[in-house]
C-alpha cells in the first residue's frame, strides 16, 4: 500500500457505487432534452434560412448572396430579433457579451425568448453560433424541472448536467464535455476523486451526443487531404500558425470591450441590433457569402478546395470573419463564439498553405483553429480537441499538443472575450 507522505493531504475518498448509480436516470433525461432542444432550434433555423436565403429571394428575382440581399437580410434580423430583446419576457436573457458557456440559471419565462432570438439568428446570417444560448435554455429548463420532479437533488447538479449534455450533443461525442468538465472542476473546490465528479455529466454527455448521432448523423472531420508521418517542416508550421492566430484572436478580444461600448451607447435593442445588423450586411459583402452564418457548413466549403482560393481571398476571409464574430458578439444577437472561430482559425490557416505551399492544408487548418480558439475560448482542452477532431489524424495531435504551448503563453491572463456588467473584460 502507498504510504502517505508528512504534509500532504489525504488522497480525496471515493464515492460509493449506490451513490452514484440514482444519478444515472436523471443524467440520460436531460441528456436527450437537451439534445433534442439543440435539434430542434437548429432544424428550425435551418428551414427558416431555406427559405430567406433561396425561395425568398428566388421569387424576388434577387441573387441569393447579392450585396442588396446581404443588406437586406443582415438589417431584418436584426430588426427581429430586436423586437424580441425588446418584448420578450426578461428581454432574451442577459446581454450575451457578459455570457460563457458557464451558463446562468434563467427564468423559465426567459427562455422562449432566448431560444425564438437564437434561431432568428441562426438563420438570418451573423457570425455567431448556437451553444451559449442553447446552453442557457437547456440549463434553465433542466434546472426548473429537476426541482419540481427530483427535488432532494442538489440544485448545482441540474446545471451541470445540462452544460455537459449540450456540448456533447453539439460535438456528437461526450470527450469534448468531459475535457470542459475536467478543467472547469480543476478552478472550483470539489470532493471525491474526478471520475467521480464527471460521472453524471459524463452520463449526461453521452446521452446527448448519441441522441444527436442517431438523428442528424453530425461529423466535424473536414475531410482534409491526408496528413502523414510530421516532420521537422510540419512542426514549425504548425508552432507559426498557432500562435499568429493566437495573436488575431488577441486583437479582436483587446477590440471586444471598445466595439460592445459603442453600441451600448445606443442602448435601446431597436437601434443596436438593426444597426449591427447592417454593419454585418456591409461585411458580407465584403468578405463574400461564406463568411456569413456560424460558419461550420462554410469551413467544409474552404476545407473542399485548400486550393481553390488564392492567399489574399483567405485572408480577407479571416479578418471579414473576426470583424464579423466581434460586431455580432458586442450588439447583441444571442450567440456563441466557437463555431465562427473555426472558420477563422480554418482560413488564417489555408491563407499560410496558399502563402507557403509547404505548409500542410492539415496543419495550417488545425493549428490556425487551435490558436483562435485558445484566444476566443481559453478552454485548452476544448481548443484541442475541436482543432484535432477536424483534421481526424491521429499523427496531428503531438504537432497540436507542442503548438499550444507557445500559443496559451500568448494569452493567458490577458483579458478575454468575455465582459462584466460594467463593460470591463474577465480576466
Amino acid at each position: 500500500m502507498a504510504q502517505e507522505t508528512p504534509g500532504q493531504a489525504p488522497p480525496a475518498p471515493a464515492t460509493p457505487a449506490r451513490m452514484l448509480l440514482p444519478s444515472i436516470l436523471p443524467a440520460l433525461a436531460v441528456g436527450v432534452m437537451a439534445s433534442l432542444l439543440l435539434l430542434g432550434v437548429s432544424e428550425a433555423a435551418e428551414a427558416l434560412q431555406d427559405v430567406l436565403w433561396g425561395d425568398l429571394p428566388d421569387a424576388l428575382g434577387v441573387g441569393r448572396y447579392s450585396v442588396l440581399w446581404m443588406l437586406v437580410m443582415l438589417t431584418a434580423t436584426g430588426i427581429a430579433v430586436g423586437l424580441v430583446v425588446w418584448k420578450a419576457p426578461g428581454h432574451a436573457g442577459p446581454d450575451p457579451a457578459t455570457i460563457g458557456l458557464d451558463a446562468p440559471v434563467l427564468p423559465l419565462s426567459v427562455l422562449p425568448g432566448l431560444a425564438l432570438a437564437t434561431a432568428l439568428m441562426l438563420a438570418g446570417g451573423p457570425s455567431l453560433g448556437p451553444e451559449n444560448p442553447i446552453i442557457a435554455v437547456n440549463v434553465g429548463l433542466a434546472y426548473w424541472l429537476g426541482h419540481r420532479l427530483v427535488p432532494r437533488a442538489p440544485g448545482r447538479l441540474w446545471p451541470m448536467l445540462a452544460e455537459a449534455a449540450t456540448i456533447g450533443a453539439l460535438f456528437g461525442t461526450p470527450v469534448a464535455a468531459a475535457l470542459l468538465l475536467s478543467e472547469a472542476l480543476a478552478t472550483r473546490e470539489t470532493r471525491g476523486a474526478l471520475w467521480d465528479n464527471v460521472f453524471a455529466p459524463l452520463v449526461s454527455a453521452a446521452a446527448g451526443a448519441m441522441t444527436v448521432n442517431l438523428v442528424a448523423e453530425p461529423s466535424f472531420d473536414l475531410d482534409l487531404p491526408a496528413f502523414g508521418r510530421p516532420g521537422w517542416v510540419d512542426l514549425l508550421a504548425a508552432l507559426v500558425v498557432a500562435s499568429a492566430a493566437a495573436l488575431l484572436g488577441m486583437a479582436a478580444v483587446h477590440a471586444f470591450p471598445h466595439v460592445h461600448a459603442v453600441f451600448r451607447r445606443l442602448r435601446h435593442p431597436m437601434v443596436a441590433l438593426p444597426v449591427g445588423g447592417v454593419v454585418l450586411g456591409l461585411l458580407g459583402a465584403l468578405g463574400g457569402h461564406l463568411t456569413l452564418f456560424k460558419g461550420l457548413d462554410e469551413v467544409g466549403e474552404l476545407a473542399a478546395d485548400p486550393d481553390g482560393w488564392t492567399a489574399g481571398e483567405f485572408a480577407t476571409m479571416t479578418v471579414v470573419k473576426l470583424a464579423a464574430l466581434v460586431v455580432a458578439a458586442s450588439c447583441g444577437f444571442r450567440g456563441g463564439r466557437i463555431f465562427p472561430a473555426v472558420f477563422v482559425g480554418a482560413a488564417l490557416g489555408l491563407t499560410a498553405h496558399a502563402l507557403v505551399s509547404d505548409v500542410h492544408p492539415a496543419v495550417g487548418v488545425s493549428a490556425g483553429v487551435l490558436g483562435v480558439l485558445l484566444a476566443i475560448t481559453r478552454q485548452g482542452w476544448v481548443s484541442l480537441f475541436t482543432a484535432a477532431v477536424l483534421v481526424a489524424s491521429p499523427s496531428i495531435i503531438a504537432l497540436l499538443c507542442i503548438a499550444s504551448l507557445p500559443a496559451w503563453l500568448l494569452v493567458t491572463g490577458r483579458p478575454q472575450m468575455q465582459l462584466r456588467a460594467d463593460g470591463t473584460p474577465v480576466r
